[in-house]
């Protein structure tokens, strides 16, 4: 597995990053029949109940999507190993310590940490605070 696994690495190295977009998970139902292309989702992922979309703000309303409130991206900068343990509750922890609620994405490289539109800038903060 690539990657850093080494905690304090992580935090020390983790360089957030708050990306421009705003961002909505949303939901649509089993999408056999959907087109996914005009939406290009950021990201996906099948539960029982549909599938769920992350997907630019604007996407979402402009298809009518039933959707969650604004979301901004924060990436940690940091090559991440899928088999590294504690960085997502650090983070967490970090977060929930100043009221802010996070959605953590881990893809092969990087985490991805969704908070509310209004909370992006002290959510940066906060995280680079813990670097």
């Amino acid at each position: 597995m690539s990657g850093e696994t080494d905690l304090t690495l992580l935090l020390k190295n983790m360089k957030p990053a708050l990306q421009p977009q705003t961002y909505v998970f949303a939901t649509i139902p089993e999408p056999a029949s959907l087109d996914l292309a005009p939406l290009q989702p950021l990201a996906t992922f099948r539960e029982s109940e549909g599938l769920t979309l992350i997907v630019e703000e604007e996407r979402a309303i402009a298809a009518g999507l039933t959707r969650s409130g604004a979301m901004r991206q924060i990436t940690l900068t940091v090559h991440s190993s899928l088999e590294a343990v504690g960085l997502t509750a650090a983070i967490s922890a970090a977060l929930t310590a100043n009221g802010i609620s996070a959605n953590v994405v881990a893809a092969f490289h990087h985490d991805h940490v969704f908070v509310g539109a209004g909370d992006a800038e002290r959510a940066l903060r906060v995280l680079e605070a813990l670097t």
